[in-house]
Order: structure tokens, then C-alpha cells, then sequence
């Protein structure tokens, strides 16, 4: 197996367990909190799709699918276009509703449409280079794109996690 290959199976994975926590859900059930300050699947969905989506954009030098393909117009949230949710309060993270999973998943379908094909073109001489000079060591590539699988695999688990929660109460 190619790092290409791995990195591909890898994103494939979050995108599966993104469909098992939010596919077939309710605009109601998609807004499901445990409790006032607990992530809601909506949210939890929407945050790991916009980063993945923001930092490979940046990696492969590419507009964000989020903006290019009038995503951000068609969840119409009340934040700026380069949100992704990180570091948002409990409060912003109510604001994220969306109308269906349908638009959840579908935006992590082109999200990860994008990704795949940017990821399945890469070579290991590719994984070296530095993304990120601020960081001491320097940021490669393959360093943060394991950075996006590992965030996105947590979040998508916890997405999974709250559908269990949603469905038993």
C-alpha cells in the first residue's frame, strides 16, 4: 500500500463513520444536546468537514469547497466564511442548525470528494514538504494531514457517540 493509498483509505473511514452518526437524522435530532454545553451532531459534523476542507484547501493550494461551491450560502450560519468552530462557545455551537443530514453529509461528500482526489495524488517526496513554518519543528505535509484524520476520526466518534444519546432519550 502507497501512503497515497493509506492517506485515501484513512479519509474514507471518516467519511463512513460521518454517514453512520448523521445520515437519516432530523433537523431536531441533528440538534440533540446532552446537555446546555455539549456538542450537538450538527455541529460536531459541520466543525471536522469545515477543517479538513480549510486545511487541505491550504495544503493543496485550493479554494475551500465551503466558499467555491456556495456551501456556506446553503447552511446560511451567522458567522464569517472562514469560520470552522474552532474554539466556539456553547452558544455558537447552538447557532449551527442545519434543515437535514442530507446537507450535512453532502457537504462532507464534496469535502471529501476534494480531499480524496488531492490525497490520492500524492507522492511520499510530497509528505515532506513544510505547510506550516510557525511551528518549531516546521508543520509537513503528512504531519498535518494525519492531524485532519486524527481530529476528524474524534469528532465523527463523537458525533456517533451523541446519535446513541439522541436516539435513547
Amino acid at each position: 500500500m502507497t501512503s497515497a493509498e493509506l492517506l485515501t483509505d484513512a479519509f474514507d473511514r471518516i467519511r463512513e463513520v460521518v454517514h453512520e452518526a448523521a445520515g437519516g437524522l432530523t433537523a431536531e435530532r441533528l440538534a440533540y444536546r446532552a446537555d446546555p454545553e455539549a456538542n450537538t451532531i450538527a455541529w460536531l459534523v459541520w466543525h471536522l468537514t469545515r477543517v479538513q476542507d480549510d486545511h487541505v484547501a491550504d495544503a493543496a493550494d485550493t479554494p475551500q469547497v465551503w466558499t467555491a461551491d456556495g456551501w456556506a450560502e446553503r447552511f446560511g450560519l451567522p458567522f464569517g466564511a472562514a469560520e470552522t468552530g474552532y474554539g466556539q462557545s456553547a452558544d455558537q455551537v447552538a447557532l449551527v442548525r442545519v434543515r437535514s443530514a442530507d446537507l450535512l453529509t453532502g457537504y462532507h461528500d464534496a469535502v471529501h470528494a476534494r480531499t480524496a482526489g488531492y490525497v490520492g495524488a500524492l507522492t511520499d517526496a510530497d509528505l515532506a514538504r513544510v505547510v506550516d513554518a510557525a511551528w518549531d519543528p516546521p508543520v509537513t505535509l503528512a504531519v498535518r494531514l494525519v492531524s485532519v484524520v486524527s481530529d476528524a476520526l474524534q469528532h465523527a466518534g463523537q458525533a456517533a457517540f451523541v446519535r446513541g444519546l439522541a436516539e435513547r432519550s
